[in-house]
C-alpha cells in the first residue's frame, strides 16, 4: 500500500497537468466543442438571467429533466443539443452562456448562446425583449476571449474551426411577427439576415462546422391550429397554409446551404441544412409508430395556448409527457426532440467525419479506457489515479457507453 501510496500520488499530479493541458481537444478527436444560437428550441436557460416575460424556469417544465429541474429550457426535459452534445462524447447537457455558475472547463466544451422568442429578424426578440441574434454573435465573440486563457492564443483558432456550431432559429419569425405585422411581409426577407449571420458573423469569426435547422411543419404546431381554426377539437389537423410557407423557406434555406457549402468546401466548410420538418411531421402524421396519444395538442394545460408564463404550476399536466409530441402549446416533448435528434444524426456524422462516440476512440484507445476502468474499480489508491486519468481522456460517465462498459 505505501508503494501505491508514494508512486501514485506523482502520477496523479502529472495526469492532472495533462488533464488540464488538454482542455479544448474532444473526446473523439474531431470535435472541440458545440456551439449554438437561436431561440426555444435549443435555449437551456438564459432567458432566466434576463429582463423578459417569456421563461420557463418553474414548474411543470423540467419534469423529466433529471431531479425534475426546471431548467428553463422550454420542455419536459432534455433539447435536441443536449443529445447531440452527449453523442459527440462532449458533455451530457448544454449550459446556457449566461450562466453566472459556468466554469471555464464548462466554457470550454460549448454552450448555447440562443434564446427563447428570438429570430433572424431584428424585430421579433424585440417583441418579447429577449436576446437577438447580433447579440448572441457579440456573446460569442465574448466567450472567445473568455476561453483563450485555458487554451492559449494560439489554440484559440483550432478550437473554432473544429467546433459544431448549431442554429436553429426562424419558427418565431412567421408565427409572432409575419402573421402578427402584416406589413413586415413586405418589407423583410429573412434570407438576408440569417445569410448575415452564417457569412458576416460565424465564419468571419472562425466556424468552419455548421447545422442549419429548418423550420418544422409550423402548421401543426397546437397553438397555430387553435388560432387558425374554427375546431376546439383534441382531433384537428394541421393547417396547410403554414406548413407549406415552412416547406418553401425549407427548400431555399437548403439551396442557399448547398451553394455556401460548394463555395467554401476548399476552405474547410462543411455546412449543412438539417431536416426538422419530417421528423415532427412524420411523428403528428404517424403517431402509432412512436408510441403518441395526443399529437394535436401540448401535455401542459389545455394544450391549445399554454406556453411559458401559461403554463404554470396551477396548470393540470398530462400523466405521461412521452405520450405527446408537444409540451405546451408550441414546443416538443422531450421524447419528440430525441427523435428528431436520432433522425439527424446522420448529418451530424457527415459535419464531424465520424459516427462519434462508437467510433471516436480508436480500438487501442478503448482497451486502454476499459483496462483503465477496471483498475479504478479494482483497487484503492491506483484506483484514483487511473481512475483520474480514465475520466479526463475517457470521458467518465458521459461516454460509458461508448466503450461497451
Amino acid at each position: 500500500m505505501e508503494f501505491f501510496y508514494k508512486h501514485s500520488l506523482p502520477l496523479l499530479f502529472i495526469l492532472q497537468l495533462l488533464c488540464f493541458t488538454s482542455i479544448g481537444q474532444a473526446l473523439n478527436g474531431n470535435v472541440t466543442a458545440l456551439l449554438v444560437f437561436g431561440d426555444s428550441t435549443v435555449d437551456p436557460g438564459n432567458n432566466n438571467n434576463i429582463r423578459t416575460i417569456f421563461k420557463a424556469n418553474f414548474r411543470p417544465y423540467g419534469i423529466s429533466f433529471p431531479n425534475q429541474t426546471a431548467t428553463g429550457r422550454f420542455s419536459d426535459g432534455q433539447l435536441t443539443t443536449d443529445f447531440a452534445a452527449s453523442y459527440l462524447g462532449i458533455k451530457k447537457y448544454i449550459p446556457p452562456y449566461l450562466d453566472p455558475t459556468l466554469s471555464t472547463e464548462e466554457l470550454v466544451t460549448g454552450v448555447s448562446f440562443a434564446s427563447g422568442a428570438s429570430g433572424y429578424d431584428p424585430l421579433t426578440p424585440t417583441l418579447s425583449n429577449v436576446i437577438p441574434m447580433s447579440k448572441q454573435l457579440d456573446y460569442f465573440r465574448e466567450y472567445k476571449k473568455k476561453i483563450e486563457p485555458a487554451i492559449g492564443n494560439q489554440g484559440i483558432e483550432n478550437h473554432i474551426n473544429e467546433a459544431v456550431f448549431v442554429i436553429s432559429a426562424g419558427t418565431n419569425d412567421f408565427v409572432v411577427n409575419y402573421y402578427t405585422v402584416p406589413v413586415r411581409r413586405q418589407s423583410y426577407n429573412v434570407s438576408s439576415y440569417q445569410q448575415f449571420l452564417l457569412q458576416q458573423g460565424l465564419w468571419d469569426e472562425g466556424a468552419r462546422k455548421i447545422a442549419v435547422a429548418g423550420l418544422p411543419p409550423m402548421g401543426c404546431l397546437p397553438i397555430v391550429d387553435t388560432f387558425s381554426s374554427n375546431s376546439t377539437s383534441t382531433k384537428r389537423s394541421c393547417i396547410e397554409q403554414y406548413s407549406s410557407v415552412a416547406r418553401d423557406y425549407n427548400q431555399m434555406l437548403q439551396t442557399q446551404l448547398n451553394e455556401m457549402q460548394q463555395s467554401s468546401a476548399n476552405h474547410g466548410a462543411k455546412i449543412y441544412y438539417v431536416d426538422i420538418y419530417g421528423s415532427m411531421f412524420d411523428m403528428v402524421q404517424y403517431p402509432e409508430k412512436y408510441g403518441y396519444e395526443q399529437v394535436n395538442v401540448g401535455c401542459c394545460g389545455t394544450g391549445y395556448v399554454e406556453t411559458s408564463i401559461l403554463c404554470n404550476r396551477a396548470s393540470t399536466v398530462c400523466t405521461d409527457p412521452s405520450k405527446y409530441v408537444f409540451w405546451d402549446a408550441i414546443h416538443p416533448t422531450e421524447m419528440a426532440y430525441n427523435v428528431v435528434f436520432k433522425d439527424i444524426r446522420s448529418t451530424l456524422d457527415l459535419i464531424t467525419g465520424g459516427s462519434s462516440i462508437n467510433n471516436s476512440p480508436s480500438s487501442a484507445t478503448s482497451l486502454a479506457c476499459r483496462w483503465m476502468y477496471q483498475w479504478w474499480m479494482g483497487t484503492v489508491w491506483m484506483g484514483l489515479v487511473w481512475g483520474f486519468g480514465w475520466v479526463c481522456f475517457c470521458g467518465g460517465p458521459v461516454v460509458l457507453d461508448g466503450y461497451g462498459l
